[in-house]
């Protein structure tokens, strides 16, 4: 099972809403970095309000995330991170201090245009 990834003028909208296996983060990682490339998006949201829990790879993955849409000139807000998933991110050294964060989806795109300086 894929994770959708939705266009939304620059920017891509992800909302994960299925348990994430080992596979299925590779192929949501490949197919979010292969739609920055063909979209041009200047920006992406993912929403985690869904994701309860994450294994050290999904963590490694999302960090992974990150670092690479930086590369591809993309800037990611994470939305939604539950107490459980923050708190896994920073025992494995995954501290994502520049990667800003919002509660909801709504807030997320306002942090994004923010960041993004498109007010």
């Amino acid at each position: 099972m894929r994770v959708p990834i939705l266009k939304l003028h620059n920017y891509l909208l992800v909302s994960i809403q299925i348990e994430l296996d080992d596979q299925t983060a590779m192929q949501f990682q490949e197919d979010l970095l292969s739609k920055i490339h063909e979209t041009g998006a200047t920006g992406v949201v993912i929403d985690l309000t869904s994701v309860e829990v994450v294994d050290s790879f999904i963590a490694k993955v999302f960090g992974d995330v990150v670092s690479m849409a930086d590369l591809m000139g993309a800037k990611v807000v994470f939305t939604g991170v539950q107490p459980a998933v923050s708190m896994t991110l920073i025992e494995l050294g995954i501290y994502l201090k520049e990667v800003p964060t919002a509660l909801d989806l709504e807030q997320g795109i306002i942090k994004l245009r923010q960041e993004l300086e498109e007010k």
